[in-house]
C-alpha cells in the first residue's frame, strides 16, 4: 500500500516499509557525499565540497528504510518550469532488485512542483532498462545535442 502526503514544500511517500521524501533536512549528507565520491562510477573522485554545493542547489529525494536510515538518493537539476535533469540516482547495494530505483524515478517525475516540465533528461551507463520503465528513451536527435567539458575535465 502506498501512502502519500505533501505539504506546500515537501513530498513524502511510503510503500512496503520504505519512505521517499523530498525534505532536504532528512538527507544524510555524509552518506550521500561518501557514496557519490567513492562508489558511484559517474562521480567518483569529485571534490566533496562540489557535491555538497550540488545538493544544496538541487531538488533532492531521499529513500529511507523503516528505521529511518537512508538507503538511496536522487536529485533533480531544474528550472521548475520547462526542464529537469535527473541525476545521482542510487540505491544501496543490499536493497537493489526491489524496484526502489524505479520508484524513486517515478516519484521524481510525479513531483508536484515539476508538472509543467516538458523535457526530462538523464544519463546512464548501465540502467537503461530501469529508466525505460519510467518512460525514458534514447535521444531522438542526438545530433542536436552538444556538450562541453568544464574546468579540469577532459572529453571522454
Amino acid at each position: 500500500m502506498t501512502q502519500r502526503s505533501d505539504d506546500s514544500r515537501h513530498l513524502t511517500i511510503r510503500k512496503d516499509g520504505f519512505t521517499i521524501s523530498t525534505d532536504p533536512e532528512l538527507i544524510d549528507g555524509a552518506y550521500v557525499v561518501d557514496f557519490l565520491t567513492t562508489t558511484a562510477y559517474w562521480s567518483r573522485g569529485i571534490d566533496p565540497d562540489l557535491i555538497r554545493s550540488a545538493l544544496r542547489n538541487s531538488e533532492v529525494l531521499g529513500l529511507y528504510e523503516k528505521t529511518g536510515r537512508q538507503i538511496g538518493f536522487a536529485r533533480i537539476v531544474t528550472d521548475y518550469a520547462l526542464f529537469a535533469y535527473l541525476r545521482d540516482v542510487f540505491v544501496d547495494e543490499a536493497y537493489r532488485g526491489r524496484g526502489l530505483g524505479l520508484w524513486m524515478t517515478e516519484t521524481a517525475l510525479a513531483h508536484p512542483r515539476l508538472q509543467t516540465v516538458q523535457n526530462w533528461m538523464l544519463a546512464t551507463e548501465d540502467a537503461h532498462g530501469v529508466y525505460a520503465k519510467a518512460g525514458f528513451y534514447s535521444l531522438k536527435h542526438p545530433d542536436w545535442y552538444m556538450q562541453r567539458p568544464g574546468k579540469g575535465l577532459t572529453d571522454t
